[in-house]
């Protein structure tokens, strides 16, 4: 039987994530509960395809647009996610699914289409190398996965302990969005809403959670992560300005996940992606991981060059110093209006 491209309605999605979970290639990303929190949390259009024959997905790729004055006007697969794009059986299938999105990217006049892979497609677009991941196994044993830290920031790890830094796992959701909300803040970004948060715990339920950090009884970090077949994904983490003080705030953070998930019979402990050579990148080249480019592409429709939606452009610069100075209230405030478009 032909191919036939398809948009995912609510009678398909259990078939959706039939096929992630059974797919190599699908992530955490391509579940089908992003489209509910795209919805949900931010109003965007979801447009999630998917390639069937004779009864059976042969391919998927989740789309979402994403119009805003003043981040542009883009087609994206998929916002807010790190990785996406297509997953697929076979090449054919592939280049379907690809076309079937470049038509759409027409229809709805966006500047562009971006597709988020960790791998190379070969089909010649427009590409941007701006960002890596860092992925690494880990060991059932606390004292392997200790000692495959290197020495500088092992002894980080070492001092957070002594300072009587302790971990708190469990549904904290509201905590946790205290803490992100000033971090992000005083990173000069806007924060996503609280909504966000509520909407992420409900779709995603156990396979979300939170993990805080505490100094005698204050919240001083929290990390809020993914949890997919054998991996851990930290996603949202941050730190208030007072854990500057405490040494070692970020790098127990991240032992004390990566042991309780260890502990929990996790294996791949994903940090993520991050902007090369910044210091994010750094930290975790410092904690072991090697860095792996992600290969970000884009079809262009009206815009004549590939976006640069991202903070190390200049034209930001003046809002992002702006905005670390703004009262938390305000930022809390204002924030998640324009958080919605920076997927």
């Amino acid at each position: 039987m032909a191919l036939a491209i398809r948009q995912l309605s609510d009678a398909d999605i259990a078939r959706w994530d039939e096929y992630v979970n059974g797919s190599p290639q699908a992530t955490f990303f391509h579940r089908a509960g992003w489209k509910t929190v795209l919805e949900r949390a931010f109003g965007h259009r979801p447009y999630y395809l998917y390639a069937e024959r004779d009864g059976q997905i042969e391919g998927i790729l989740p789309l979402a647009h994403n119009k805003s004055w003043l981040f542009g006007n883009h087609l994206v697969s998929s916002p807010f996610c790190v990785y996406g794009g297509v997953v697929a059986d076979n090449d054919k299938v592939a280049g379907a699914l690809r076309t079937a999105a470049c038509d759409l990217a027409h229809t709805l006049g966006v500047d562009a289409l971006e597709l988020r892979s960790m791998t190379d497609s070969n089909s010649g677009w427009p590409a941007k190398a701006l960002y890596s991941t860092f992925r690494k196994t880990i060991d059932p044993d606390p004292e392997v996965n200790m000692k495959a830290i290197p020495s500088k920031q092992r002894t980080m790890v070492r001092k957070g302990i002594k300072n009587g830094l302790v971990s708190e796992p469990g549904d904290h959701w509201d905590r946790a969005y205290r803490v992100y909300s000033e971090s992000v803040r005083n990173l000069g970004t806007p924060v996503f809403s609280r909504k966000y948060f509520s909407v992420l715990r409900d779709v995603f339920g156990d396979d979300a959670g939170t993990l805080m950090i505490t100094h005698g009884e204050r919240d001083v970090a929290a990390v809020v992560s993914f949890y997919f077949r054998n991996e851990v994904i930290p996603y949202y983490g941050g730190s208030i300005a007072e854990a500057r003080d405490i040494k070692g705030v970020n790098d127990f953070m991240y032992w004390e996940l990566m042991r309780r998930s260890a502990e929990q019979g996790i294996q791949v402990f994903d940090f993520g992606r991050s902007k090369n050579d910044t210091g994010p990148y750094k930290f975790k080249k410092h904690w072991g991981f090697e860095p792996e480019p992600l290969h970000y592409e884009y079809h262009l429709v009206k815009a004549t060059a590939v976006p640069e939606v991202n903070p190390l452009n200049p034209k930001y610069q003046l809002f992002i110093r702006a905005w670390k100075k703004l009262p938390l209230p305000v930022a809390n405030r204002i924030g998640p209006f324009l958080a919605k478009n920076l997927g």
